[in-house]
C-alpha cells in the first residue's frame, strides 16, 4: 500500500483547534496540550449553562411579579392561584415585565385577576 502522510489533516485540526479557543488566557490559547481539554470543558459549560440560564431567568420574573404584587397587598403564589382559577393565561416573563414597565396595567391585570 503506498503511504499516505497526513500533515495537512494535523495542521488544519490544530489551526481549528486554535482558532476556538482564541482569546483563552495563559497558554490555553497557544499550545495543543492545554487547548483541547479547555474547549471541551467550555463546551460542556456551554451546554450547562444554556439550561441554568433558563432557571435564572425564572427565578428573575418571580421577584420581580412579587415585588409588584406585594405593593397591591397581595403574594405572588395568591396571584398566580388566582390567574389560574380565572383563566387569565399570561407567563411570568410578560407579567414581569409589565409588572416592571408598566405598573397601572399590572395594577388592572391583578384586578381582573380577583
Amino acid at each position: 500500500m503506498p503511504r499516505v502522510k497526513r500533515g495537512t489533516q494535523h495542521t488544519k485540526r490544530r489551526k481549528n483547534l486554535l482558532a476556538r479557543v482564541k482569546g483563552y488566557k495563559w497558554g490555553r490559547k497557544s499550545k495543543i496540550r492545554l487547548a483541547r481539554p479547555a474547549m471541551l470543558k467550555a463546551g460542556v459549560y456551554a451546554f450547562r449553562d444554556r439550561r441554568a440560564k433558563k432557571r435564572t431567568f425564572r427565578a428573575l420574573w418571580t421577584v420581580k411579579i412579587n415585588a409588584a404584587v406585594h405593593e397591591l397587598g397581595l403574594s405572588y403564589s395568591r396571584l398566580i392561584n388566582m390567574l389560574k382559577v380565572s383563566n387569565i393565561a399570561i407567563d411570568r416573563k410578560i407579567l414581569a415585565q409589565v409588572a416592571e414597565k408598566h405598573p397601572e396595567v399590572f395594577a388592572k391585570i391583578v384586578a381582573a385577576a380577583k
